[in-house]
């Protein structure tokens, strides 16, 4: 039996316990005042300390996501401490989430995420989030706010941009366009479709005769685009939500011998040899529209959040654009840092 001494002790002992554990909470650094709100745990913040970041990426064997991936782990070399471990989720939402879910049981200090699509991804990113990992939501959004930060480009005005260059520039008296979209479910596929719908409007002569994912692809693109010509073989332009898309599309026109009769547009603009820019350059797309992939941007933002415990950082954070075209085309390549 326990005696009134022996209560005493105990009640002494769990006393000091608590003081002693509160004293290490309000000496940590802390990031928010909730850490299950997607803020590191105490103490987990600071110089001279080694974190691991996940970068769960949607699609590796898209171009843009190669360059993606490059100025992320580029910009996380020159922060000491920083190492990040990238998992290709291969455009396979199942895939992504396990993943992702695999990132949370090695406890992470950081994820950055741009989600094959929104809806399927949500549930676990808020997971992450809730688990108090910080968690950067890179290019592609995911439904609701759980999460740290987004950044990534205004895709609604890079659609109205391209559909203004139609309406007043592409096209002026009007003309049959297709349309070869990106992944259905991923949100720059929609926020460009409307974007570009809202740019042409000025135009009533412009008609989108067809409409058809090409999932980011350039070999879907050009098996998209083979079949659009034989049901629409009088088209006069093709407006792509990337340039892999654009340039899979001419290829199908070319083999057609329908390429010198329409004119190809693309978004992206990387300033790499087989990107947006030189074929803009060389010929093959009438223009295209800067994207900026955010990674050495996402690599800054966890800085801040790691290193410097930032404690508010931005929600959102919108890249801008520039439209490419055969005017510009050389020069900009230089100024986005193009090579060979």
């Amino acid at each position: 039996m326990i005696n009134t001494s022996d209560i005493r002790r105990i009640r002494t002992l769990l006393a000091v316990g608590l003081a002693s554990g509160a004293l290490a909470l309000f000496s940590a650094c802390t990031v928010t005042a909730d850490p299950g709100a997607g803020a590191p745990q105490e103490g987990n913040c600071g110089p001279d300390q080694e974190y691991a970041i996940g970068m769960s990426q949607a699609n590796n064997a898209e171009p843009y996501r190669e360059v993606m991936n490059s100025d992320i782990t580029t910009a996380a070399a020159a922060v000491p401490g920083f190492k990040v471990t990238v998992a290709d989720a291969a455009q396979d939402n199942s895939k992504q989430v396990s993943q992702v879910e695999n990132f949370i049981t090695q406890q992470i200090d950081l994820l950055i995420i741009s989600p094959n699509e929104a809806k399927p991804l949500t549930a676990v990113v808020k997971k992450a989030y809730d688990a108090g990992i910080p968690v950067i939501v890179l290019d592609r959004k995911v439904e609701g706010d759980a999460y740290t930060a987004f950044i990534g480009g205004d895709n609604v005005a890079i659609g109205k941009a391209a559909g203004e260059y139609y309406a007043e520039t592409l096209l002026p008296d009007g003309g049959k366009v297709v349309e070869i979209s990106g992944l259905a479910g991923s949100t720059p596929a929609a926020e460009r479709a409307q974007g570009f719908r809202e740019g042409i409007a000025g135009n009533d002569k412009i008609e989108i005769v067809a409409t058809q994912s090409g999932e980011w692809l350039r070999e879907k693109g050009q098996s998209v685009m083979d079949a659009l010509l034989k049901a629409n073989p009088d088209i006069d332009a093709v407006y792509a939500h990337n340039d892999p898309m654009a340039e899979g599309a001419y290829l199908a026109a070319d083999q057609a011998k329908l390429a010198d009769k329409i004119k190809f547009t693309g978004i992206d603009a990387l300033p790499i040899p087989s990107g947006g820019i030189k074929a803009v350059e060389q010929g093959r797309l009438q223009a295209t529209f800067v994207y900026a992939t955010g990674g050495r941007e996402a690599i800054d933002l966890a800085k801040q959040i790691l290193v410097d415990c930032k404690k508010d950082v931005p929600k959102s954070t919108t890249l801008g654009t520039d439209q490419i075209t055969k005017e510009n085309a050389t020069e900009m390549y230089g100024k986005l840092g193009g090579k060979g």
